[in-house]
C-alpha cells in the first residue's frame, strides 16, 4: 500500500524538523511526513554543545555571520539576508524557548538542555498534525521524470510513500548521496571537518589542559587560525585548531593528516621583538632563576616546559643566558615546531565537508536546479562550519527557505 502526503522529509534531525515545522505553519493544509531511520529523532541536537545546543551564534549581521563557513560562504550571504541569527532568537521565544548569550558569541537555551529544543520541536509537530515516522530507512527514491507519475516515490523497508514534493535533510549520508548521483547529482565527496591533532612531544606530555592564546600556521601552506588552544592528553584541541582543521578539511585531508605545524605562543609578537624583550629581562632579573616564573601571559608550567626545550637547565639564572639559548628560546616562544600524526574527532559533533555540488542549489529556494519539487536543507550540500552554532544556523536558514518557497 502506498502512503499519499503532500510533502516527505527525508531526515529526522534539526533541518528536518525545523523546516516541516515552517512549512505547516505557513500552511496547516498540507500533509507532512518526517521520516527517520533510527528508532529516535533529532538525536545530533541531543549530544551537540555537550549536550546544551548551541543553537546559534551572537552575529547578527549576514556578510559578518557568512565569514564562519569553509564552504558556503558566497552562496548563504543572499539566504542569511532572509533568515539570519536574530530571526532565529525571535522564532524559538514565539516558541516558548529562551535563548541566552554567552561570552564567545555561542547561544544556548537559558534551560542549559537540549531537551528544550527537542521538546520545543516534538510538540509543534504533534500540535501540527505532522507525522513523524520512525525505523523507515530508505531504500530507494524514485523521481517523477522515470516513474511518469507527477509524485516522489520513496520506498523504505517496510513502506512505500508518494509526495508531490521531496525534502531531503539527511545530513552527511553515503547511501542518499549515492542515489542523488543516480539523478544526476555532482556529490563532492565528503572529508572530516572540526577535529584535534594527535602529536606526540615531551614538550606538551605532562601539560593537559594547559591553555593558551596562539596563532598556529600549517608549514608549506596559506593555513593559519588564531585563538585559544588547548594541550590534551592526544595533542592539541581548542578553536584555534577546530577553526585550522574546518578551513583545511580537504588540504590535511589529502596530506593524510601527517603535517608541521608552528605554534606561536605569544599570538603575533614577532621573534625579533621577543629577543630583544629576553635581554632586557636578562639585565632586569639578572640573579633569579629563568624557569621560575612566566614574564609573559603564559603559565608558568607551559613556560617551564619551553624554557628546557631551549636548552636552558631548570636552575640556569638570567644573566648566565647565552647569545644561543636567547634564541632558541625566542624561536619556542615565536615558532614552536610540531609534528602532527592523524586526528581525532572532535566529541561527539561529527562534522563534515562535502556533499551535493552548491552549483546545483538554486539558493533562493533550495531547491535542485536538475529536478523539479526536490530539496535539499542543512549539511546534505556541501556547506559547513567552523564550531559555535553556525551549522545549526544553516540548518534553521536552509529550512525556512524551502518552507517559504513551498
Amino acid at each position: 500500500m502506498n502512503q499519499n502526503f503532500d510533502i516527505i522529509i527525508v531526515g529526522g534531525g534539526a533541518a528536518g524538523f525545523f523546516t516541516a515545522i515552517n512549512i505547516v505553519e505557513k500552511n496547516p493544509k498540507l500533509k507532512v511526513a518526517i521520516l527517520e531511520r533510527g528508532a529516535e529523532v533529532l538525536q545530533k541536537v541531543r549530544i551537540s554543545g555537550g549536550g546544551r545546543c548551541n543553537v546559534t551564534h551572537a552575529c547578527f549581521e549576514p556578510n559578518e555571520l557568512v565569514k564562519f563557513y569553509p564552504r558556503g560562504e558566497k552562496e548563504l550571504r543572499g539566504p542569511f539576508h532572509q533568515f539570519c541569527s536574530g530571526d532565529t532568537i525571535e522564532w524559538f521565544e514565539k516558541h516558548g524557548v529562551e535563548l541566552k548569550i554567552e561570552a564567545d558569541g555561542r547561544m544556548f537555551p537559558v534551560s542549559n538542555s537540549s531537551q528544550t529544543i527537542i521538546d520545543c520541536f516534538l510538540k509543534a509537530t504533534q500540535k501540527l498534525g505532522i507525522a513523524v515516522l520512525t525505523g523507515q530507512s530508505v531504500q530507494s527514491i524514485f523521481n517523477p521524470e522515470v516513474s511518469g507519475e507527477n509524485v516522489w516515490k520513496i520506498e523504505t523497508q517496510t513502506e512505500n510513500y508518494l509526495a508531490e514534493k521531496l525534502i531531503l535533510a539527511t545530513g552527511s549520508n553515503p547511501k542518499v548521496w549515492e542515489m542523488l548521483q543516480n539523478f544526476g547529482h555532482a556529490v563532492v565527496s565528503p572529508v572530516p571537518s572540526l577535529f584535534t591533532f594527535n602529536i606526540k612531544d615531551s614538550r606538551i606530555k605532562e601539560l593537559p589542559g594547559v591553555a593558551a592564546h596562539v596563532t598556529v600556521t600549517v608549514k608549506d601552506t596559506k593555513l593559519t587560525s588564531t585563538g585559544p588552544l588547548l594541550i590534551t592528553h592526544w595533542g592539541m584541541s581548542g578553536p584555534a585548531i577546530l577553526k585550522l582543521s574546518a578551513w583545511g578539511a580537504r588540504i590535511l585531508h589529502d596530506k593524510n593528516y601527517q603535517f608541521t605545524i608552528f605554534v606561536n605562543w605569544l599570538n603575533d609578537e614577532e621573534t625579533a621583538d621577543v629577543e630583544k624583550k629576553l635581554k632586557d629581562l636578562k639585565q632586569e632579573h639578572a640573579k633569579k632563576s629563568v624557569s621560575k616564573k612566566s614574564p609573559f601571559e603564559l603559565t608558568n608550567r607551559l613556560w617551564e616546559s619551553l624554557v628546557l626545550a631551549s636548552g636552558i637547565e631548570t636552575e640556569t639564572k638570567w644573566a648566565d643566558l647565552s647569545k644561543t639559548q636567547v634564541q632558541n628560546l625566542a624561536n619556542q616562544l615565536t615558532k614552536a615546531t610540531f609534528q602532527v600524526n592523524g586526528k581525532s574527532t572532535f566529541k561527539e559533533e561529527f562534522v563534515t565537508a562535502g556533499g551535493i555540488d552548491l552549483k546545483e542549489i538554486n539558493f533562493k529556494t533550495m531547491e535542485s536546479k536538475l529536478h523539479k519539487n526536490l530539496y535539499f536543507t542543512g549539511e546534505i550540500v556541501n556547506i559547513d562550519a567552523i564550531t559555535g552554532g553556525f551549522n545549526f544556523q544553516n540548518a534553521w536558514t536552509s529550512g525556512f527557505i524551502v518552507a517559504n518557497s513551498i
